[in-house]
């Protein structure tokens, strides 16, 4: 449960009916009746009650698959990734004798420690009874895990690698009592594959023929062989979505099957190339294992193999094996997330119900460093961070919906999520900038003001809990804390509500510029929240101390809530640098920002320094002639013309409207919805010179345009990238993607801040934003925890 939800409990009191619905699963009721040892986290069991995401995690990596402390700080990292997926750790083991369903951190580091709790056991289903009734402390394996999980109604389950048919089995018979279990444990398990130690073909053969089905969770079928991402094994099915994966589990409990199901996730691709080598390192150790007899010794076999891997690998293999684990933890949870919400009956939206059952655990947040041990950011976002406060009318019973008379109270849910544009933007970002390196964890910023009142508080710690810093956050004595509260009616459309952004209008500039001052960051992006004398304060500093601005229009009347301050830039403007950078407006608002830019009494393009920049761009004939020709083309990916061309680059101005843009804004990224994304810039001076974009030229096959004044001194580039298809049954949320988008080129941005400056730089930044926007379109998140895997993809 996130903090946002616990903190919100009290607002609305749960009723009776609410508190009685908190009970466990009917199987687990009914050995709990029985006094069965068995004790569920409250968190967990809180989560099971009211239809939230968990995932289950098994303990054997932490007891005897992994060396003190790496076993210790992977299952914190796996718990970790599961929080940010959306969903609820449940790490299962056993302490002296009692079945824990969640682990408490203590309980944790009792089980990892390894070297002062020597007899911990391992647990597959033959030793449960005998363990519980000795009071041994124990790590579970998979099947046990699966039990258990079933048992408590836990529908996802995360691990490395599954157990299987043994080499040689035709002859010992040994096979993995996990395959068993997922005939009749209604559980998806999320893994790399089985072991590669393991006879992968057998394996797959057996699973057949017990009726369990095997899916590869990615771009191939190809079904992965624990270090490397191809076995030489093909899966019967494929998905490469979360929703997709959680259909196949929903659709198998409502058959009223009890078999589970296999996904295999590959290992991230960053770790396939030592696959190989790891490989022979296995063959290695099961021929030792043959001849030292291990082989034979059953449940000890697997550990030794293990480790005698890591040892001839000289611990390579190990940090395959955690990435691994993480990587599954996080498929894991997007899974979850998707099933719970498939299991309520509607497809998911952007709210967490907030009413809890009392008692319930707090969750545990990702590690932090303290805030003042952090090295300054290189990305500052400033904008707004404010607390959605969403309620919902149920359906009245005869009534289309949309007329409920909601003059008086009604019966419905409400919600609250942590929102803003700003926030939104800084979350993406971070997301993804940490998916590359853990050393980018704290590259980015946020600068939002909030009260010292509860929705601040409810801010700060939503933040944390995505491993956010808060140290930026500016905290502003006796105000009202941003809080947008909608009210909808049974179809979701809006019949009123009302937004308090007062704490962000009337933000000082000299407040932001403090936190400005201490970063010294290379990037700084800008939502339409503030007031215009904040946005020129910003946009002067930025110019004045060279650094990269990047301004999120938010709505078409904000859109020109920044032409202050580029009115005030242009008098010491240079052709060779915009007032500001980078802009990303939608269509509607492009159209807006170039109206104004014409017609507003601050006549930008009567400007001298207007006229200058686009004498230098000295865009003629035959920029026009070639602008006809790109029209012409297809909007969408294979060039299928009955789709819709172009032709709205021309017919609505857009090619044109973002060229006379470009004196203002250096790069403009125009969203064009269902059409795709363009981009228009200018390169000027001795970087024109130097340009990549200065050995290119025009080719409307690649949809771009390249024009190159006569002096050699100013490039502009056009450049239209097709949308990435979804399917319309897989949008669950439109409301984040755009937010994503922008945090996704920041990050790219962040990385490689000369991105713009090479055709295929730009190509893979703008690839990585629409995905980013894919990804968030599909998920119930104003954010897609998604985003924090991209660097895999």
């Amino acid at each position: 449960m996130s903090f946002l939800q616990r903190r919100a409990a009290p607002l609305l009191r749960p009723t009776t009916a609410s508190l009685r619905c908190a009970r466990p699963s009917s199987a687990l009721a009914a050995i709990l009746k029985e006094h069965a040892p068995i004790d569920v986290h409250p968190e967990v069991q809180d989560a099971l009650a009211h239809g939230r995401p968990v995932v289950a995690l098994e303990t054997t990596i932490v007891t005897h698959g992994m060396p003190y402390p790496a076993n210790l700080e992977t299952a914190r990292s796996v718990e970790s990734n599961v929080r940010k997926a959306g969903a609820i750790p449940a790490t299962i083991g056993l302490i002296e004798g009692r079945v824990k369903i969640g682990l408490e951190p203590s309980e944790l580091e009792r089980l990892a420690d390894i070297h002062t709790n020597k007899n911990v056991v391992k647990l597959s289903r033959r030793d449960l009874g005998a363990a519980v009734a000795l009071k041994r402390d124990g790590g579970t394996t998979c099947s046990t895990t699966l039990i258990l999980a079933a048992l408590a109604g836990i529908k996802v389950f995360s691990t490395g690698g599954l157990g299987g048919v043994h080499r040689g089995a035709e002859s010992t018979m040994d096979i993995s009592a996990d395959l068993h279990e997922l005939t009749r444990c209604p559980v998806g398990l999320v893994s790399a594959g089985v072991k590669s130690i393991l006879d992968i073909g057998r394996t797959l053969e057996y699973l057949e023929t017990l009726g369990v089905p095997v899916i590869s969770y990615g771009p191939t079928d190809d079904f992965p062989a624990f270090y490397s991402r191809r076995s030489g094994f093909k899966s019967s099915w494929r998905v490469d979505d979360p929703i997709s994966a959680a259909r196949i589990l929903h659709t198998q409990k409502q058959f009223g099957m009890s078999n589970g199901a296999l996904f295999a996730v590959p290992i991230p691709q960053s770790y396939d190339e030592v696959g190989q080598e790891l490989q022979r390192a296995v063959e290695q150790a099961v021929a030792e294992s043959e001849a030292n007899g291990v082989s034979r010794r059953g449940k000890e076999a697997t550990p030794w193999l293990l480790k005698r891997v890591g040892e001839l690998t000289e611990g390579k293999s190990l940090a395959s094996n955690i990435a691994l684990i993480e990587n599954t933890a996080t498929v894991g949870g997007q899974i979850a997330v998707a099933y719970s919400q498939l299991a309520k009956g509607h497809h998911p939206s952007p709210s967490y119900p907030h009413i809890t059952s009392e008692g319930a655990a707090q969750p545990v947040t990702p590690e932090h460093r303290e805030d003042s041990d952090l090295p300054p950011a290189k990305l500052v976002v400033v904008g707004s961070a404010a607390v959605d406060i969403t309620a919902r009318a149920d359906p009245v019973p005869g009534s289309n919906g949309t007329n409920n008379n909601l003059h008086t109270t009604a019966p419905g849910v409400v919600s609250l999520t942590a929102g803003g544009v700003g926030r939104n933007v800084a979350e993406a970002a971070h997301r993804i900038l940490t998916s590359y390196s853990k050393d980018l964890s704290s590259a980015t910023a946020l600068v939002s003001p909030i009260g010292e009142d509860a929705f601040g508080h409810l801010l700060v710690s939503e933040t944390k809990q995505i491993g956010l810093r808060t140290d930026s956050l500016i905290r502003i004595p006796n105000a009202r804390t941003a809080v947008c509260n909608m009210v909808l009616d049974s179809v979701g459309g809006l019949t009123g509500g009302v937004a308090d952004m007062d704490v962000i209008r009337t933000l000082d500039a000299s407040k932001i510029i403090t936190e400005l001052d201490k970063h010294c960051p290379a990037i700084m992006a800008l939502d339409a929240n503030m007031s215009h004398e904040t946005l020129k304060s910003l946009i002067l500093y930025a110019n004045k101390h060279n650094i990269l601005s990047f301004f999120e229009p938010t709505s078409v009347p904000k859109s020109t809530a920044v032409f202050p301050a580029v009115a005030a830039a242009l008098n010491t403007a240079s052709i060779s640098r915009a007032p500001v950078t980078f802009a990303t407006p939608n269509v509607l608002e492009l159209a807006h920002m170039y109206q104004e830019a014409c017609a507003s009494p601050l006549e930008l393009t009567a400007h001298k320094y207007w006229w200058r920049v686009v004498d230098e761009m000295a865009l003629g004939t035959d920029f026009r002639m070639q602008l006809d020709q790109l029209a012409r083309r297809s909007a969408f990916e294979g060039d299928d013309a009955a789709a819709g061309n172009l032709s709205f680059l021309v017919d609505n101005g857009i090619a044109q409207m973002a060229i006379n843009l470009l004196p203002f804004f250096q790069h403009l990224i125009i969203k064009c919805g269902e059409r795709g994304l363009v981009a228009a810039f200018r390169v000027s001076g001795e970087q024109a010179e130097s340009s990549a974009w200065a050995a290119h030229s025009t080719n409307v096959f690649a949809r771009q345009i390249v024009a190159r004044s006569p002096s050699g001194r100013s490039v502009v580039v056009l450049k239209h990238f097709p949308p990435i298809h979804v399917a319309e049954d897989k949008i669950v949320n439109v409301t984040g993607a755009g937010d994503s988008l922008v945090g996704a080129m920041l990050a790219a941005l962040t990385r490689s801040p000369t991105a713009f400056e090479q055709p295929e730089t730009l190509d893979q930044l703008v690839a990585q934003a629409q995905l980013a926007a894919v990804y968030t379109l599909q998920s119930e998140h104003a954010v897609s925890p998604r985003l924090s895997a991209l660097a895999d993809l």
